[in-house]
């Protein structure tokens, strides 16, 4: 029996005593009954989170909290305030000792390729030669170091090791990152279903088989944080199984970095450390708002850029990030740098991974320098995910590539291998190849390095330009073909790599200026044309080398990258990955350029909406209404009498079924005019 209530009047409150709470959550389960904010369906993969009634479900609950008198409710009003901050608190630690340990571990693995430590054969190469600089190349730190020992003297058997180990690492890390394997859930059609006499035109679902480890990360963060959900794809067990595979596939010296990596571990960790708090597990809104601060912690320990890192957030992956936001993500970012700082995986002691004081400032004229690497940064950036694109849609469709990634990997990890031991600027990981690219050779400590003793001789100087042109081809191609294997990689460090050798090629024709101050500004412009970061690079450029005099020629050359990237090709590296892997993303921005640029092309296809005529008017709403076939499968025509007999709700519900559809539902109509929405439950 309905509860009677007061007749309203003005003063009445919109929000009953007994309506606080919207009885999703177990603690306000007494109070469902008498809530007028319905229960949302069980989220599935692919299926969105209702922002509005997260919204009204949020506020309920913390009418209820916070309206409450006494001591006891003040002290849990006042936890309630605070717990957020204590979550990213918690999120920016536990990140941090995880960054700490991949770091510490990889740096290990890699040098076992060239030989192993006598003291200790867990510690890395630069641990075990104390006092030695890291910039040296490794037969350097072989011979000037009584307590590392190279596997062999001799260059073949050394080769061959080399190459041994980067397969052994290779196999170890996709095998791990298979451990990941996922078949979505997804509805298929029941035997019962007869949706119309031509039963071939609806084919049968099947669930998208995802390998959660994979991949940076990157886009399916993206998407989740735009409203989707991937089911498991934030587990304890990713977050392990990530770790574990960046250690070795860092190792194998193939062309990937572990930053993306670092982005997925610590949204792995907010995912799990805010689950511990009610207010964010029943609520994907609140959820998605910690997730977003998370994603900052793991820039921010992968560059030991606390500020680039919440930046990073912002610009490349949040889609819904308010102010509050902002200032978590900044806390979350902090306690990660100050972390990691005294853990100093490094041995450095300091926050600035790739340090560099090249005491000489620039001139007017090295300003067409800096375009110059900008419009280069950008041609790399457009033609790699254009080339990259291409070759996941074809070489990755073959059978055996496709049912078979670990083979791929070994391939990978075999061409690799070889191209990259006889350089000795690429035979080390990535960020150790960024450290001897960025060197400045003036100071003395870094004067026997193999770049600045190179640059010192006056005779045979192309054989050393010969080793630069080989370091930036075989980057490029490798990244290209890298970029989306079975194994945690992200683009960061190579697209830095690529752009390095390149500025320093470039330097070695101006003399005026240390060339490493080109290799910094190269690296900048070829990671912006990749990832058409702008802000968020520029400060991450500043945090990384501790170069605030270059702030300005970072900027020219990563907004030229941009421009020239956009005109080759409109979507970044992480947009063209979500492309490939199929993931849904709700951008506001992709869909009003849409609209806008509808009948305006004369590629333009018609059957994509109901309005078929290419010179429609693209500020109509009608250009945003699905396909005819979608609108009347979804529609449901309600008479006068307002009933709809139980066959044709049947009939619509199979059809809806039938197409795979985890959370869609029907839309009542009648005389042209919405009446309301039934939503589908399997």
């Amino acid at each position: 029996m309905a509860q009677s209530h007061p007749t309203p009047t003005e003063r009445t409150s919109l929000l009953r005593d007994d309506d606080i709470s919207s009885a999703v959550s177990k603690d306000e389960q007494q109070l469902m009954a008498a809530s007028v904010v319905g229960e949302r369906l069980p989220y599935n993969d692919y299926t969105t989170i209702d922002w509005m009634h997260d919204l009204v479900k949020d506020s309920y609950r913390y009418r209820s909290i916070h309206s409450k008198k006494g001591l006891r409710y003040r002290a849990v009003a006042a936890f309630d305030s605070c717990s957020g901050w204590i979550a990213v608190a918690i999120i920016g630690s536990i990140t941090a000792c995880v960054a700490f340990v991949v770091d510490v571990a990889e740096a290990t693995v890699s040098d076992w390729k060239l030989g192993y430590c006598t003291t200790n054969p867990f510690l890395s190469q630069e641990a075990c030669c104390a006092g030695k600089t890291p910039l040296l190349p490794s037969s350097d730190l072989a011979e000037q170091c009584d307590t590392f020992r190279a596997w062999s003297d001799k260059y073949w058997a050394s080769f061959a090791l080399y190459v041994a180990w980067a397969l052994a690492f290779g196999i170890v890390s996709s095998g791990a990152t298979m451990l990941t394997k996922r078949a979505l859930p997804t509805v298929t059609a029941r035997n019962g279903d007869k949706l119309d006499n031509d039963t071939s035109s609806h084919p049968v679902a099947s669930g998208k088989v995802m390998y959660m480890a994979a991949g940076s990360g990157i886009p399916e963060i993206k998407t989740i944080l735009s409203g989707f959900v991937i089911p498991n794809f934030l587990d304890l067990k990713v977050l392990l199984v990530k770790a574990f595979g960046s250690i070795f596939a860092v190792a194998t010296g193939m062309c990937l970095g572990k930053e993306g990596p670092f982005v997925h571990i610590s949204t792995c960790v907010g995912s799990l450390v805010c689950s511990l708090f009610p207010k964010y597990k029943d609520n994907g809104r609140k959820m998605r708002e910690m997730l977003s601060a998370a994603c900052a912690s793991g820039l921010s320990v992968a560059f030991g850029a606390p500020i680039g890192g919440v930046l990073f957030s912002y610009e490349e992956i949040s889609t819904y990030f308010p102010r509050k936001v902002l200032w978590r993500a900044f806390l979350c970012s902090l306690f990660a740098s100050v972390i990691m700082k005294h853990l100093n995986p490094n041995g450095t002691g300091k926050l600035v991974l790739f340090e560099t004081n090249y005491g000489t400032s620039y001139r007017a004229s090295h300003y067409v320098i800096f375009a110059i690497l900008g419009i280069a940064g950008g041609l790399f950036g457009g033609i790699f995910c254009k080339a990259n694109f291409s070759w996941s849609r074809w070489f990755r469709q073959f059978p055996l590539i496709k049912n078979h990634p670990v083979l791929e990997v070994g391939l990978v990890v075999l061409a690799t291998a070889l191209l990259q031991f006889p350089n000795p600027l690429t035979r080390d990981p990535g960020d150790i190849i960024l450290k001897k690219l960025l060197v400045d050779c003036r100071n003395e400590e870094s004067a026997a390095s193999f770049v600045c003793r190179n640059e010192a001789r006056t005779d045979d100087g192309w054989y050393y330009i010969g080793w630069l042109v080989h370091g930036l081809i075989t980057k490029l191609v490798l990244t290209i073909v890298t970029f989306g294997t079975k194994v945690p990689s992200g683009v960061i460090i190579p697209a830095l790599d690529a752009g390095a050798f390149f500025g320093r090629l470039i330097g070695q024709c101006i003399t005026s200026v240390s060339p490493g101050i080109f290799a910094m500004v190269g690296a900048a412009a070829f990671l912006a044309g990749v990832s058409r970061m702008t802000i968020s690079l520029g400060v991450i450029m500043f945090e990384l080398t501790g170069e605030l005099e270059y702030i300005i020629p970072h900027m020219i050359a990563i907004l030229i990258a941009k421009w020239t990237a956009d005109a080759i090709s409109s979507d970044g590296v992480y947009d063209l990955a979500q492309t490939v892997l199929g993931h849904p993303f709700l951008d506001n921005d992709h869909a009003l350029k849409l609209v806008q640029a509808y009948g305006t092309s004369t590629k333009h296809t018609a059957g994509t909406s109901v309005s078929n005529n290419a010179d429609a008017n693209p500020a109509l709403v009608e250009i945003l209404i699905p396909p005819a076939r979608t609108m009347n499968e979804i529609t449901v025509e309600v008479p006068p009498s307002n009933t709809v007999p139980k066959a044709i709700l049947e009939e619509k519900l199979s059809q809806l079924h039938a197409r795979g559809l985890m959370d869609a539902g029907l839309v009542l109509v009648q005389d042209g005019m919405l009446q309301g929405y039934l939503a589908g439950m399997y």
